[in-house]
């Protein structure tokens, strides 16, 4: 815990500006147009593309908090991955995954309020994000909010259609919620 703690220091003192904002990235509105007329393989290997270009902060030092943090997830330290995630949206505002990761572990730690703020922050900064998109699914999908969840994983395939498990989702909500209207 103190090593993390001397890291994490002497990251921050070494840390330029800001971290560019790589949900800006021209190459994600090429990425986006493939999206859509891919299938299969080359589907999922424009996804992996625009994942690999939202990692990317752009930050050495943010880079690492990343990692780090993702390290203390996989070590079922929460407490410190979410230290981790704070630090770097305080550090680097405008670096969507930031955020979106930060939303992810507060959905698994169940503050699902905090998770909503944060996944509408993403969304601020990348209105495309399909991850935090079928994420706020999920998130309203647990607070039993079936036409709140089915609007956002909408959303989400509008963007990605090759997301399978939340077009099955969404297909099981219009189910439940049409027969909730007969």
């Amino acid at each position: 815990m103190l090593r993390s703690l001397v890291l994490l220091a002497a990251i921050i003192l070494a840390m330029p500006g800001t971290a560019a904002a790589d949900q800006n990235n021209p190459e994600l509105d090429k990425l986006f147009g493939k999206l859509q007329s891919a299938n299969g393989l080359s589907a999922q290997a424009v996804q992996d593309q625009i994942w690999q270009v939202w990692h990317d902060s752009g930050s050495e030092t943010v880079d690492l908090l990343m990692l780090d943090a993702s390290e203390a997830i996989n070590r079922g330290l929460l407490d410190q991955a979410e230290a981790q995630y704070d630090a770097i949206v305080d550090l680097a505002p405008a670096f969507a995954e930031g955020w979106n990761r930060r939303a992810t572990l507060r959905f698994m730690r169940g503050n699902y309020t905090g998770s909503i703020e944060d996944i509408n922050r993403v969304l601020e900064l990348e209105p495309r994000h399909f991850g935090a998109l079928a994420g706020l699914g999920a998130i309203y999908d647990r607070l039993n909010q079936p036409a709140a969840a089915l609007k956002s994983f909408e959303q989400a395939l509008l963007i990605n259609p090759h997301m399978r498990e939340v077009k099955q989702r969404a297909e099981a909500l219009e189910k439940e919620i049409g027969d909730r209207d007969i």
